[in-house]
């Protein structure tokens, strides 16, 4: 498949709808994709593999599309393995076809492959090119996008940009829908999110470039209002809002401090706010750090334990701390029937992160709703 009608670029990935934990950890329900790209000139360039559980496939995918000629380079934007677990057999089945990958890749190369495939490894830098007779591949340097060893590449003729993990998204091609955006925040900020200062480095690198295709290494070929995609990557990279509201997260032991968040968010909705609440206990986490980072406040509630907070609440916190939650408003309610602890421990994690305004109104709840407590609820409210 041609990534566009006159291209001689041809998409040779494979779809993974059977995945149910994508890096063993993040649910996927509409499964992943795996992009892996041939292009077709005087040289041909395949740019990055595929997952393992895909091998199959992905090498009747590049056959078909080689047609019977043989690749000359393969360039390995990203090592990680769902990207690379096809470089041994590439190399042992095109005996004339060398790797083109940045220096730290190359010496990643042993520990993935018990070789360094002495003789056919390229090493490129920042800037360098490689021709392939009417496309030419500039590669640039994207350490921490999001491993040290990568690197994206531009080429020019068709002014398409090899983007590697940025731009991708959750999910099989074959599941793809309009919302783009939502799983692509959510593959964001858990996958990437960490490393917004090198993801912005990329961007301003990029920006000069004429790119009318992002091929990414996850999700779909976007050749479409690029304009909206690179907006929501800067947001995202800076760590600035990208929604004005409130997310509520809420760790519950018995069921009244559930029965609080949820008085909350129905006062605030009362006044106009946007408001996405979680219950910690059931909700898929990378789906509550996603909401974290794109509304420009949080209220945390949550039950006191074992003279702390709830262990859900404290997961949670760390993962934010994990991937550098930053620039927000935080409000803490807390609930313990004879020595609430929550907000103290919720307020010392918090003050670990950069950036962050934690009010200082805290409403204790002691067991359950009363009066008193609802009257405080409602100040709150209004407070945020």
């Amino acid at each position: 498949m041609k990534i566009t009608n006159n291209s001689s670029i041809h998409y040779i990935g494979c779809d993974d709808t059977d995945l149910d934990l994508f890096e063993n950890q993040y649910i996927v329900p509409e499964g992943m994709a795996y992009n892996s790209y041939l292009i077709e000139d005087e040289k041909i360039a395949i740019t990055d593999t595929v997952d393992a559980r895909k091998s199959d496939e992905w090498q009747a995918n590049l056959n078909a599309a080689l047609n019977g000629r043989q690749p000359d380079y393969l360039v390995v934007h990203h090592l990680e393995p769902d990207h690379s677990a096809n470089i041994g057999w590439v190399m042992d089945t095109f005996a004339g076809c060398k790797i083109v990958c940045s220096a730290k890749a190359a010496a990643f190369l042993p520990q993935f492959f018990g070789t360094d495939f002495a003789g056919r490894v390229i090493t490129v830098k920042e800037g360098d090119t490689l021709s392939l007779g009417a496309h030419t591949l500039q590669f640039i340097m994207a350490p921490m996008v999001h491993w040290p060893e990568v690197m994206v590449s531009y080429e020019s003729s068709e002014k398409v940009l090899f983007a590697a993990d940025a731009f991708g998204k959750f999910g099989a091609l074959c599941n793809e829908t309009d919302d783009w955006a939502c799983e692509a925040r959510r593959y964001y900020f858990n996958i990437v999110g960490k490393y917004g200062g090198p993801v912005q480095t990329l961007l301003k690198k990029t920006a000069a470039l004429d790119i009318q295709t992002i091929c990414p290494l996850h999700g779909p070929v976007l050749k479409e209002n690029l304009g909206y995609y690179i907006h929501l990557y800067q947001t995202w990279s800076a760590y600035q809002p990208e929604t004005k509201g409130v997310f509520i997260a809420y760790a519950s032991l018995h069921g009244n401090t559930a029965k609080a968040a949820e008085e909350l968010a129905t006062m605030l909705e009362a006044k106009g706010e946007k408001v996405a609440i979680s219950d910690l206990s059931h909700a898929d986490i990378a789906e509550c750090v996603e909401d974290a980072f794109r509304y420009d406040r949080m209220v945390l509630c949550a039950s006191s334990y074992d003279g702390g907070v709830m262990p859900l609440m404290r997961d949670f916190l760390c993962h934010l701390s994990d991937k550098t939650y930053q620039k927000r408003t935080v409000v803490l309610i807390e609930n313990g029937t004879w020595a609430p602890s929550a907000a103290r421990t919720m307020r010392t994690m918090l003050e670990g992160m950069k950036e962050i305004t934690i009010l200082d109104k805290v409403v204790t709840i002691k067991t359950s709703l009363t009066d008193d407590s609802r009257a405080a609820l409602k100040e709150l409210a209004d407070a945020l």
